[in-house]
């Protein structure tokens, strides 16, 4: 089975919709909302914003869902110039940018347990998804992925996540997802369309252009479950 998440209504709803056959079942404030898309078994869920959500999510998907592998959609923020809105991006690993224990002498960001700062993410899936975004006629990068429980609107934090962490997109549930699903032995992948620069316009940016940026992110998911009907290259 295939998870499926994403972070506001705007970025998952239209995958729940399509889903036939279709059971829900609430656990945690979350509704998980199973069933057959182009013949793949998905399980589908709305986590809330934020890095402990996001992770709720990925753990109670496994665990009582058991699915084989995760992906994350949604909307982010450039963190490079070369990455533009309405751009998509395909993460090559993930970081959480806000875990500090550097007073006790570690690096900005590493996670203990994992012992490693970027988290890889899989590497068939992620290839899978962007030759779906490049089918589908969008412009896509692959990069690092920086996620914090902070809604990035400021060129100093923009500039720190770039420089210190060669991040190209910033949000704020890819790293907690990456983080479980590692812990885990689950392969994963993250999936951003851009929204906005991750700067002082991004107040103004992202309202206007959140459900754009979200429909790219749900048209290249939908033809990437549908092509897994005659071309699965991993273990659904």
């Amino acid at each position: 089975m295939l998870g499926i998440i994403g972070a506001m209504d705007v970025e998952i709803d239209t995958v729940k919709s399509k889903l036939q056959s279709r059971t829900v079942t609430r656990i945690a404030g979350m509704d998980f909302v199973c069933g057959t898309l182009e013949g793949v078994m998905v399980c589908a869920a709305q986590c809330s914003p934020g890095k402990v959500n996001a992770a709720m999510c990925a753990q109670i998907m496994i665990d009582r869902f058991k699915v084989s592998c995760v992906i994350n959609i949604g909307v982010g923020c450039s963190l490079s110039e070369r990455v533009v809105i309405k751009n998509v991006v395909i993460a090559t690993d993930v970081c959480e940018y806000d875990v500090d224990i550097t007073a006790l002498g570690e690096p900005r960001g590493y996670i203990n347990g994992l012992n490693m700062i970027q988290i890889p993410t899989d590497k068939a899936l992620s290839d899978e998804l962007a030759q779906t975004a490049i089918i589908c006629g969008e412009k896509i990068h692959r990069g690092s992925v920086a996620s914090g429980d902070t809604f990035i609107a400021d060129n100093d934090l923009k500039a720190m996540l770039s420089e210190d962490f060669g991040a190209i997109c910033g949000e704020m549930e890819g790293g907690a997802i990456g983080h479980v699903c590692a812990a885990n032995g689950v392969p994963f992948a993250v999936l951003r369309s851009i929204s906005d620069g991750g700067n002082a316009d991004a107040q103004l940016d992202y309202p206007t252009f959140k459900t754009v940026a979200a429909n790219i992110s749900t048209s290249i998911i939908l033809n990437f479950i549908k092509k897994q009907k005659t071309q699965i290259t991993f273990e659904l």
